[in-house]
């Protein structure tokens, strides 16, 4: 199966529709998450959304975005999200750019080639063992740097990201609090061998999709669910290819089910004493004490002042 580059534009004309009505019914709590709980960075294609105080954060949810987009497609989801979680940290990677055979071998975004959706096709996903260490390595750093673990993280996508966090997020050594797939499908079905059963899964999907059709999420959960996964959700709603402030409502609700705000889980940090001044001053611009940092000389006046902010003072 073949798709004609032009579904690409309809599949982000939908993606970004979707996106502003939640944007614009959101708008002053986007606002306070900004400004007050969150910082949003921007490094080599990689968007982090993480708690303003480092001290806060206890727990990491990983978004993929679909072929053909970029991070920025669920930056602002993330920061929604964020709004509502505010001890969660965002991190959200962008695809290497590859020809995919579907679109005429067209280079873009994509965590994988796709030939096509039928089953037979979808077996053939070049670049998915990449991707798939590529987002376990995101989960690694974060447990090794901060001491997070790993059940108090989430893999969460849309389409080809749904796809690949479903194809990851179940197939790890050890167990995440749950993996979000919106619009997606299980991809390299015979390669698929699930190790994490218990792991809850919430499946979001269009009725009206033209491109990764209903039908194809019910196969995946059928699939998905023999191999001996037992917590899997999908429910559907009356959209496109697409995602809608309903379905983001459904997904707030299980990641405060699965990532219930709880502070035995905070980071374990680098005491700023043993901070270099470049550490200091990244962690200072993070938090968003710039001008309470102006006039400051001395190393022992950024440690007191990111320990003061970490401290709640």
């Amino acid at each position: 199966m073949r798709l004609p580059s032009r579904h690409l534009g309809y599949k982000r004309l939908f993606h970004r529709f979707a996106l502003s009505a939640t944007v614009l019914s959101n708008r002053s709590v986007l606002a306070f998450s900004s400004m007050s709980t969150h910082s949003t960075e921007r490094a080599d294609g990689t968007i982090t959304v993480a708690p303003r105080n480092e001290a806060a954060q206890s727990a990491l949810i990983v978004i993929c975005h679909g072929l053909g987009d970029s991070a920025e497609g669920f930056a602002d989801v993330a920061e929604m999200f964020a709004a509502q979680m505010p001890y969660a940290k965002f991190i959200l990677p962008t695809a290497p750019t590859q020809p995919v055979t579907m679109n005429m071998g067209m280079p873009m975004a994509s965590w994988y080639d796709i030939v096509g959706l039928d089953e037979r096709s979808n077996e053939k996903c070049k670049g998915l063992p990449e991707s798939r260490a590529r987002i376990e390595g995101i989960l690694k750093t974060e447990h090794e740097t901060t001491g997070l673990p790993y059940s108090r993280m989430v893999l969460a996508g849309f389409s080809q990201g749904g796809a690949l966090s479903l194809f990851t997020g179940l197939q790890l050594e050890q167990s995440l609090a749950g993996v979000v797939v919106l619009s997606g499908y299980l991809p390299a079905a015979s390669q698929f061998k699930p190790t994490q059963l218990s792991t809850p899964v919430y499946h979001g999907h269009g009725t009206m999709d033209p491109m990764v059709q209903f039908s194809l999420a019910e196969k995946t959960k059928a699939a998905v669910m023999a191999h001996g996964v037992t917590d899997y959700t999908l429910e559907s709603f009356p959209i496109p290819h697409s995602v809608s402030p309903p379905e983001l409502k459904k997904v707030v609700e299980f990641l405060s089910k699965v990532l219930p705000s709880d502070d035995s889980f905070k980071i374990q940090l680098k005491d700023p004493k043993d901070m270099s001044v470049k550490e200091l001053k990244a962690a200072i611009r993070k938090a968003g004490l710039g001008n309470k940092a102006v006039g400051l000389m001395e190393k022992s006046e950024f440690i007191k002042l990111v320990q003061d902010h970490r401290d709640g003072k």
